[in-house]
């Protein structure tokens, strides 16, 4: 037997030569796009899962607390997170003294995740909380008021009232010590939403009208039931008013707005034009850019079990993202070939990304080699879910990787930047990246 051999080269699912990476850039590309337990075209939700479990332990504690944190303000996830400060207490030996509570405190950003994180730190059998989950546990209980713990005190297998009792938080004054115990009483007063007046079989459409003139309804609320809106025949005057009004300040990611389109195609101008808006105050990348952007087979695959939106929806609603922000832009596809996309923007241009071609293979390196021969850019921004049969070369220009998927192993790295998820905050990464290194 033979010890001193050639590292095995290391390929994608797909059969590609894939990049090495450190654990820490592992996880990253993991986390980033993680909805969590969700099979992907490859990969399986618990092969993910378990994967993540073991990266972060091979990973330094602090660069993972810094991703969960990142994971959920920056990619707006909820549940990796949550999964990454529990793998960190596995061990709170390895942290640093307050790390896993402060994580944790950072990464609970709603009165139902506080359940949620006991629900998963006991997925594997009762035990007794860590020191630190519990201070950082009682640090976010803190955080919420009257209407918040009202809207998510759930009757689940871990409720509200049960955190509250394992964590011993202290209210910080006497009104928050009547908030905790009205909780515990179940005396909270009910929350004015369009769920609790619904279920007391109020009118629809005078409910919906209601908490858009008083504009008591969040914004992925009213993405999320602009079909309810449709069918009980609510002015939409007022619909159209809330979508662009909110727009602005919305963290709704661009495909939210594919997905509200779906569900109402009528309402599509005012949907195209609010998320229009909500992209409009992103810095701009000047210069000349290539969005090359992968239609591949295994991008038609479900984000979620229950989504009928896919990767690819994903990806060309990023598109659309970048397009609005590019001050010089041309457009292409790859599958099995290259294909040239209309220079258009909003739906129009995500429409016309998913129509380029039809939806097989992966030939990444021969899509990247094809378009340079055609266009020069100052940069060349791939959207994919690094997947590719064939090697991938060296960028046109400055060349950044978007990867929206959780696979195991990816080609973005070498020559390439390298950018997890699909968020709006791909744009300011680009654009902070390229101004660091300017100056």
């Amino acid at each position: 037997m033979r010890i001193n051999v050639a590292p095995a080269q290391v390929r994608t699912h797909e059969g590609g030569i894939a990049s090495r990476i450190t654990p820490t850039e592992e996880l990253r590309r993991t986390i980033m796009a993680c909805l969590l337990w969700e099979s992907g075209f490859y990969e399986s939700g618990e092969a993910v899962a378990a994967r993540i479990k073991r990266l972060v332990a091979a990973c330094k504690p602090v660069d993972v607390a810094q991703m969960a944190i990142e994971a959920r303000e920056k990619q707006h996830l909820r549940h990796a997170p949550l999964l990454l400060v529990r793998e960190l207490a596995r061990d709170p030996s390895r942290c640093p003294d307050g790390l896993i509570a402060e994580t944790l405190c950072s990464v609970i950003q709603r009165a139902d995740e506080l359940a949620e994180f006991l629900a998963l730190y006991w997925q594997d059998g009762r035990r007794p909380l860590a020191k630190q989950v519990k201070k950082g546990l009682a640090c976010a209980f803190r955080k919420f008021n009257e209407y918040q713990l009202a809207k998510y005190n759930r009757d689940a297998s871990v409720k509200l009232r049960d955190v509250l009792f394992m964590v011993h938080a202290k209210p910080k004054d006497d009104e928050q010590a009547a908030l905790w115990k009205r909780l515990v009483d179940g005396t909270l007063v009910a929350p004015d939403t369009w769920e609790v007046a619904l279920s007391g079989g109020a009118n629809k459409r005078e409910t919906f009208e209601r908490l858009l003139r008083e504009r008591k309804l969040g914004y992925l609320a009213l993405l999320r039931n602009l079909r309810n809106m449709s069918a009980a025949e609510v002015d939409a005057s007022l619909v159209f008013a809330a979508l662009e009004e909110g727009a602005a300040k919305s963290k709704a990611l661009p495909f939210r707005f594919v997905a509200a389109a779906r569900a109402v195609p009528q309402w599509e101008p005012a949907l195209d034009s609010a998320m229009q808006t909500a992209m409009a105050g992103l810095e701009k990348l000047p210069g000349s850019t290539i969005l090359l952007v992968d239609v591949s087979g295994s991008m038609d695959y479900p984000l979620s079990s229950k989504s009928d939106l896919t990767r690819m929806d994903a990806a060309a609603a990023l598109a659309a993202l970048a397009r609005g922000v590019c001050e010089d832009v041309r457009v292409f596809t790859f599958s099995d070939a290259l294909a040239a996309v209309p220079t258009r923007s909003g739906m129009a241009l995500i429409d016309a990304v998913i129509k380029s071609q039809p939806h097989h293979g992966t030939q990444l390196g021969a899509a990247i080699k094809a378009v340079g021969e055609k266009a020069r850019a100052d940069r060349i921004i791939v959207i994919t879910d690094e997947q590719s049969r064939d090697s991938v070369g060296k960028p046109i220009g400055r060349g950044y990787m978007v990867n929206v998927a959780t696979n195991e192993r990816g080609v973005g790295y070498g020559d390439w930047t390298h950018v997890n998820g699909f968020s709006e905050a791909i744009v300011d990464y680009i654009v902070a990246s390229e101004r660091e290194a300017l100056a």
